[in-house]
């Protein structure tokens, strides 16, 4: 019986040592790996909304990658503008919690904060001077515009994207394409820990209080 069990073993074990080696990758490759993984936490820095939106309908939109006509091409840069806009737009919104300890979200104007998500007469108005804390300012604009540069950031190392528009790009486009997403995410990431915003909007985290 042990000599039989030692028998259905062996195949198993031969099974579990390496066989083959994994395949070397050329500098280039290894580059867009570290700068992916480098940026990878960018993502975090826009509405969790755009981002899932992006990388859901990427590939279908891009038929992973293989853009078989210029409708493809098309509707790729359609879905790269809605979602820029999508991100310049949620910069502008804030969220405050009522007297009755419910999230309410509402968008920034020069006013204060309109209200926005459908409470109805039930919702508690807001007193106009708190309303006032929440006027648009310059900072608003600035990080609007910082992350629609990370939005371009992340979509540059889609690789669906990136086939799309360059099945096969040069070494010298490699090299764009593998720096100016990593130099765009590296100054915006700085800024923005310079910078902080102080909204928490529709997509963003909400704070505490």
């Amino acid at each position: 019986m042990d000599m039989v069990e030692e028998a259905l073993q062996l195949p198993l074990l031969a099974d579990e040592s390496p066989t083959s080696s994994k395949p070397t990758k050329t500098p280039a490759q290894k580059a867009v790996r570290k700068a992916f993984k480098g940026t990878a936490h960018l993502s975090n820095l826009l509405p969790t909304g755009s981002v899932l939106t992006f990388q859901i309908l990427s590939p279908v939109f891009t038929h992973e990658g293989k853009c078989k006509s210029f409708v493809s091409q098309s509707t790729t840069l359609f879905l790269l503008g809605l979602c820029s806009v999508s991100c310049f737009l949620l910069c502008f919104t804030d969220s405050f919690r009522d007297e009755r300890g419910k999230v309410r979200y509402g968008l920034a104007t020069f006013r204060g904060l309109w209200i926005i998500d459908g409470g109805g007469a039930a919702t508690p108005a807001m007193a106009p001077e708190e309303a006032a804390k929440y006027r648009l300012g310059f900072g608003d604009f600035f990080h609007a515009l910082m992350s629609v540069m990370v939005f371009a950031a992340v979509a540059m190392f889609d690789q669906n994207v990136i086939n799309c528009f360059y099945p096969e790009p040069s070494e010298e486009a490699l090299e764009i394409l593998t720096a100016l997403p990593v130099t765009v995410g590296v100054i915006c990431s700085i800024l923005f820990v310079l910078f902080p915003t102080r909204r928490h909007g529709i997509g963003f985290p909400l704070s505490r209080n």
